[in-house]
């Protein structure tokens, strides 16, 4: 299967077709489900250069928190395709495919902080002599999320100040690996899952801890035995492999276009910072390190350092028959 095919089964949806003609502009085989009619415009002179049809693949619509994966499908190879998407550009890189050409990135909005309403997605296209904007808004619809109540020991919840300069430090490292924009796509749909267990705390939990409301889960709690292998949910390079005061021993991996998973509360790293590791691949066991209340994965993805709800893009049992 190509993979301009694959990713447009894994979209679920039609396409939408840009016929983008000389001299008129016109919009064909448009269809009406779920999905964005881009408005044309045109910067600098370059009409010859996009004579060709450019398919865009996209939600219309989305929950907040939840992750989304936009696709441009080209006839001839651009010098480069943008996406531009809540205040940030992101370049994207370009696949040869079956005779075309395919550019893809994941997008979301964080249950912390993301507005809801309509936000303007656009996608540039870019030639020699020009450049070709699409462009279209994505409502972020609201979520009601369950609250749940927790009690640990009172270090984890209100920290005494000899360790507050390490939880600076170590969050200044967060942000830095959540800031990554390498530009090679690395990661593929779907995810693999980490580990077999099932969820055991949701994306978006409101989260009361000794009674003290604190901010939402920004990913999912899995189940798990002290010691079960940790997997790699797609190819990447480790951003950050460390010990931190709430996360425990944890991983960050960078798979490219802003797309970053970490894991969380580990007994063991099995990588080092800087190892380029395949989806799939052992990088740490199970464990009950930093704030827990007992041994599970907590695992995080961040798209473009907004944290999304990763139950979305992982695999299922039906995708691999043999897992339970």
């Amino acid at each position: 299967m190509s993979e301009f095919k694959r990713l447009e089964a894994l979209t679920g949806m039609k396409k939408v077709t840009f016929d983008v003609g000389i001299p008129a502009l016109k919009l064909r085989g448009i269809s009406a489900c779920a999905l964005l009619v881009f408005a044309l415009s045109l910067l600098g002179s370059f009409l010859p250069a996009f004579a060709e049809e450019i398919i865009v693949l996209c939600p219309e619509r989305i929950f907040v928190g939840e992750p989304f994966l936009v696709t441009v499908y080209m006839e001839s190879k651009p010098e480069g395709v943008e996406l531009s998407w809540l205040g940030e550009v992101l370049s994207l890189d370009v696949r040869a495919d079956g005779g075309h050409f395919v550019s893809a990135a994941l997008l979301g909005t964080d249950v912390l902080n993301s507005t809801l309403g309509e936000h303007e997605l656009a996608v540039y296209t870019k030639a020699s002599n020009g450049q070709l904007r699409l462009a279209r808004s994505v409502k972020v619809i609201g979520k009601e999320f369950k609250e749940q109540r927790l009690s640990l020991p009172e270090k984890m919840v209100t920290p005494p100040k000899d360790v507050l300069d390490r939880i600076t430090k170590e969050q200044k490292r967060v942000r830095e690996a959540l800031a990554m924009r390498s530009l090679k796509r690395l990661w593929e749909l779907p995810f693999v899952r980490p580990v077999p267990g099932a969820v055991t705390s949701e994306y978006g939990l409101t989260r009361v801890l000794n009674g003290k409301p604190k901010n939402p889960h920004r990913g999912v709690d899995l189940r798990g035995a002290t010691g079960d292998p940790v997997k790699a949910v797609a190819a990447g390079r480790v951003a950050l492999a460390e010990e931190h005061y709430f996360a425990g021993k944890c991983i960050y991996l960078d798979h490219g276009n802003g797309v970053i998973s970490a894991y969380m509360h580990l007994s063991h790293i099995g990588v080092a910072e800087g190892d380029l590791v395949e989806a799939g691949a052992v990088i740490g066991n199970v464990g009950s390190t930093g704030r827990v209340t007992g041994p599970h994965l907590h695992l995080g993805i961040g798209l473009q350092g907004r944290m999304v709800d990763p139950m979305p893009l992982l695999a299922t049992p039906a995708d691999h028959p043999g897992e339970d």
